[in-house]
């Protein structure tokens, strides 16, 4: 069977697209792409190029540019071509040149792909041209890097819109079909350098394996296979265990602890739960250290906690500084928004009070100075609670919202959620828990601002 016919085969195999499909092809120039432009030709698939060149290595980089623009200009076939500072990029976001270059490619990719949906006939898919040898390489990193189960079964054939469809195909392959069709194409000076991870493990590691294993890289092939069933079956499992622990409330993850803390394996259970919101492995250990700590304890991620509140652990978004704001309001306002919230206020005289069963907090209008003031709280906040009267005196007094909070027995993730409305730096209302004793009603009330705090997404 030819390369052509096991390229065809394994398309439908896969069910990797059809041939109808308008296809979005990466072409660098060098073998493995061009091979792969020419396999598409000869198909006669619907197909555009897109080339990036990132002017890493001189005139060599422009070269490549040249050579795939020739290349579609002898096969009538449209293209995209851009270009990038890559290691300036790379530089000022301090990150690696193989990373920056990376994902400069499929941003440039994804933005071609969405504006050809302002067309007829869109781009369906995007293909690479990675194949079997790219797929070793990328297990035995992988097994290296710690990525776990998902690591080991390398990369897919079909993800989402973007298709692999030589991963079937070694690299000697790919090159015996370029010198028996005559296919010209460029070659990559950086390759035989190992100044990038994948070129260490090609260049030197793989080879050294093969000596003392020569079936080496046909034997991860096959793994490669096992793994894809193994994960699917691991897969599966999860998500099992993950319906029996987790309970999704609002943005929150609660997970009782008495039930985790039972779950086997324990570690690999937590890690599937925690690491979709930027958790580490090396973060389980500290999660196991959660389920026997005091309420209060936590850990964090650079977008979440998990906090131990009494026998739950709960896992919440960090609140940004962004989302701490002071929200002015002025007398005449009546709705205002604020996080996920929104307060009505209404401005109403006494005898309608009297006349209406509301349960709403009802301030008294008089004391008020404008513009009042809604914020979060923090720490040293005080008012006078109202109805909280001192049994010695006969009075109100002065108690921290710290304080009142700890004999609400508010966890972290809700103290860390309450407001307060502020009038003339005097806190008339710790939102939807209670008023300021200063503010109540009373018979010299004449008018009364009733309060509503309701969520954005309840009807009214």
């Amino acid at each position: 069977m030819t390369l052509l016919q096991q390229f065809t085969s394994y398309i439908q195999k896969e069910n990797l697209f059809q041939s109808k499909d308008k296809l979005l092809i990466a072409v660098s120039g060098g073998a493995d792409s061009t091979v792969l432009f020419a396999l598409c030709a000869a198909a006669n698939f619907d197909f555009t190029i897109a080339h990036c060149n990132f002017k890493l290595r001189g005139e060599e980089s422009d070269r490549d540019e040249l050579f795939v623009k020739k290349l579609c200009e002898q096969y009538h076939v449209p293209f995209f071509l851009t270009s990038f500072d890559t290691a300036t990029i790379a530089k000022t976001n301090k990150k690696s040149i193989e990373e920056t270059a990376r994902n400069m490619r499929y941003n440039w990719f994804k933005e071609i792909m969405e504006a050809s949906k302002q067309q007829a006939q869109p781009f369906k898919y995007l293909l690479t041209a990675h194949h079997a040898d790219d797929n070793i390489e990328t297990v035995i990193m992988n097994f290296f890097r710690g990525t776990g189960i998902k690591g080991l079964r390398g990369i897919l054939p079909k993800q989402q819109h973007i298709i692999r469809p030589l991963l079937f195909a070694k690299r000697k392959e790919i090159l015996e079909y370029a010198a028996t069709n005559k296919i010209d194409f460029v070659t990559d000076s950086s390759n035989a350098t190992n100044d990038y991870t994948r070129n260490l493990f090609r260049n030197e590691i793989l080879p050294a394996i093969e000596k003392v294993y020569h079936e080496a890289a046909n034997n991860v092939l096959r793994n490669i296979n096992r793994f894809t069933d193994v994960e699917y079956l691991y897969e599966q499992s999860i998500e099992g265990l993950k319906e029996k622990l987790i309970e999704i409330k609002g943005n929150e993850i609660h997970i009782p602890v008495l039930k985790l803390g039972k779950t086997k394996p324990l570690s690999t259970v937590i890690y599937e739960i925690i690491k979709d919101f930027n958790f580490t492995a090396a973060q389980v250990s500290e999660v196991e250290k959660l389920l026997d700590s005091e309420s209060g304890k936590y850990i964090k991620s650079s977008s979440h906690r998990i906090l131990r509140n009494r026998n739950w652990l709960i896992i919440s978004p960090i609140i940004s500084s962004a989302e701490t704001v002071n929200i002015v309001i002025e007398e005449n306002e009546s709705k205002i928004l604020f996080g996920d919230q929104i307060l009505t206020i209404e401005k109403v005289d006494m005898l309608q009070i009297l006349a209406s069963d509301v349960s709403k907090a009802l301030i008294n209008a008089n004391d008020l100075k404008y513009p009042l003031l809604l914020r979060k709280w923090k720490q040293g906040d005080y008012f006078y609670p109202f109805g909280m009267k001192n049994k010695a005196t006969d009075k109100v007094g002065k108690k921290k919202l710290s304080r009142f909070f700890a004999d609400l027995k508010l966890s972290l993730i809700q103290k860390e959620n309450v407001w307060v409305l502020e009038s003339d730096k005097k806190i008339v209302w710790v939102v939807g828990y209670r008023i300021d004793d200063r503010f109540k009603i009373t018979s010299s009330s004449k008018y009364i601002l009733t309060l509503h705090l309701t969520h954005c997404l309840q009807k009214s």
